[in-house]
């Protein structure tokens, strides 16, 4: 029995040492696979954003966005915000609000316009947010969609709640 056990332990033991040394290599491997797929959670910033013909883009049918201009869409769609104060000043507020936000990076930003990507904390997954101050109307509307993904478990429309709820504190239009 001792020249068995002794005929077989070095195999044991390079087997164990094989998979010591592989189990050692795929950590860095996986966390690499890992990295390279989290990445690919911002996604592509997409097309077709801005302001065309004085409304925002069309939400897509997936229920990961919301706008002021979804009209009869009641699923994607949340009620704008009216303000008394001059673009200028609305736009000021607008773009400090953003920036008080964590994660958050204004791209583009114009007299009436900005657009800005928000950024998830734990996967880091990228949501495109878009403001157009109507001047002559007095009227904040916004889009808020994601890039990746069909459900968005409803952070689109929070966030919009949380912006709006920041920047009703600072003005309201006098009723008519």
């Amino acid at each position: 029995m001792s020249i068995v056990q002794t005929a077989t332990q070095p195999k044991r033991a390079g087997f164990k040492d094989f998979r010591l040394r592989f189990s050692r290599a795929m950590v860095p491997a996986c966390g690499l696979l890992l990295a390279v797929t989290l990445s690919a959670c911002s996604g592509e910033r997409p097309k077709g954003l801005g302001v065309n013909k004085g409304r925002l883009a069309s939400c897509p049918l997936s229920p990961n966005c919301v706008s002021t201009h979804s009209g009869e869409d009641r699923k994607h769609f949340i009620q704008p915000l009216m303000f008394s104060a001059h673009s200028a000043e609305v736009m000021g507020r607008v773009r400090r609000a953003v920036k008080s936000q964590e994660r958050t990076q204004i791209i583009q930003e114009k007299e009436h316009y900005i657009y800005a990507e928000f950024e998830s904390q734990v996967f880091g997954f990228v949501d495109d947010v878009e403001f157009y101050f109507e001047a002559k109307t007095g009227t904040l509307h916004v889009r808020s969609a994601s890039r990746i993904g069909e459900s968005d478990l409803g952070v689109n429309r929070e966030r919009v709640e949380l912006m709006f709820s920041l920047l009703k504190k600072t003005d309201k239009k006098p009723s008519a």
